[in-house]
């Protein structure tokens, strides 16, 4: 028996004919976006309209010196950032001015062993501790699993049995 996956448009609900022409668009930030980026799939026709929608913006932090606050994010037009230099143009005062490094994002490790986690695809090897979990908890960990998009655990496949530790036939 073969398995046939099939791509169907995010957009539109249409199934898209050849998986070479699956466009996959990932959404950085948006009004309606709660839980971080997300990945959507389109046809190329349904997505060529969006170089030309484009808008030249500037985004920027402000940091207002209060204390405690986080910096507020604003997004505006290139042309009314342009307008606030009003000595030099805008695009020598960005040429000459100071560089801010951005910080380097600590990596925090995983811990596959606590419930948030079990179950999720890791490169690393699975422990007794993460195994543990995922047979004691399978149906909650199946359901978050399903909720973020990942594939589900299923003690039946002899790959994912043998990786959790469940009883093989």
């Amino acid at each position: 028996m073969g398995k046939r996956t099939v791509h169907v448009s995010d957009f539109s609900g249409k199934v898209v004919q050849s998986a070479a022409e699956v466009v996959r668009i990932v959404v950085l930030d948006h009004p309606d976006l709660v839980a971080g980026p997300v990945r959507l799939e389109a046809e190329p026709s349904e997505v060529e309209s969006i170089d030309d929608a484009a808008l030249d913006v500037a985004v920027v932090e402000i940091h207002d010196g209060q204390a405690g606050e986080a910096p507020r994010r604003v997004v505006l037009t290139a042309s009314e950032f342009d307008a606030l230099a009003t000595d030099v143009p805008m695009a020598q005062l960005l040429r000459t001015a100071e560089r801010v490094r951005p910080a380097k994002a600590s990596r925090e490790r995983v811990d596959y062993a606590t419930l948030e986690h079990a179950g999720k695809p890791h490169r690393g090897r699975v422990t007794e501790e993460e195994a543990q979990v995922v047979r004691d908890h399978l149906d909650e960990v199946n359901k978050r699993l399903a909720d973020d998009g990942l594939r589900q655990i299923d003690p039946a496949d002899p790959e994912q049995a043998t990786r959790y530790g469940f009883p093989t036939a």
